[in-house]
């Protein structure tokens, strides 16, 4: 398979730098085709562009979110990494999926028969696996003590993938990642390469 690694941190030597060298070291070991879409080193913007509302009205896209989403559409899987930032995506990750997963084409916009806007419709994509590696500072137990692991559920892999057609998410939160517990941070790259190892096609054919 292809498989884009969208990798989200400013620094590449980090330990979320590692995580993303075992998925890949496991996707390649186990025959995949990676291509990392490194955002910070790539300089990508993430704000919202007043020319990004050409999808609204049916114009084009600037070259930069045609050139993202033309990557996207060679893969058949996808894995996005980063640190967990106040439970959710860093600002770059965000801006990314904000930039990228356009009406039209990841998910559609209906009118009524008055031509008053209704409430979007998704599943524009191709279906594809999702592998989320995201690096925690907290442990399991604060999330599901505060419901953060539900809430990360609810908007990552429901209100945001689901929607708009990718069904297959493995949510792997990498708990008390920033710990300098060597054994602890093993067994999470471990983890990150048996995810890209392991990874079979979502698609049928």
């Amino acid at each position: 398979m292809n498989i884009l690694a969208v990798f989200c941190h400013p620094m590449r030597d980090s330990f979320t730098g590692a995580v993303l060298d075992s998925f890949v070291q496991g996707a390649s070991d186990a025959g995949h085709e990676v291509e990392i879409a490194d955002l910070y080193r790539e300089n990508f913007q993430p704000a919202m562009q007043a020319a990004d509302y050409a999808q609204f009205h049916q114009q084009t896209m600037p070259d930069d979110v045609l050139a993202e989403q033309a990557r996207f559409e060679r893969c058949q899987t996808f894995a996005l990494i980063f640190p967990v930032w106040w439970w959710s995506f860093p600002a770059m990750l965000k801006g990314w999926i904000d930039r990228v997963f356009t009406a039209g084409w990841a998910f559609e916009l209906t009118t009524d028969a008055d031509g008053r806007q209704l409430d979007p419709t998704g599943s524009l994509l191709d279906e594809r696996q999702c592998v989320v590696l995201c690096c925690a500072g907290g442990s399991e137990q604060m999330y599901e003590k505060y419901g953060a692991r539900e809430a990360f559920r609810r908007q990552i892999e429901v209100g945001t993938m689901e929607y708009c057609g990718v069904t297959q998410v493995a949510t792997h939160i990498l708990y008390k990642a920033w710990e300098k517990d060597e054994e602890l941070r093993k067994h999470h790259l471990q983890t990150a390469y048996r995810a890209g190892r392991d990874l079979r096609s979502a698609r049928t054919e």
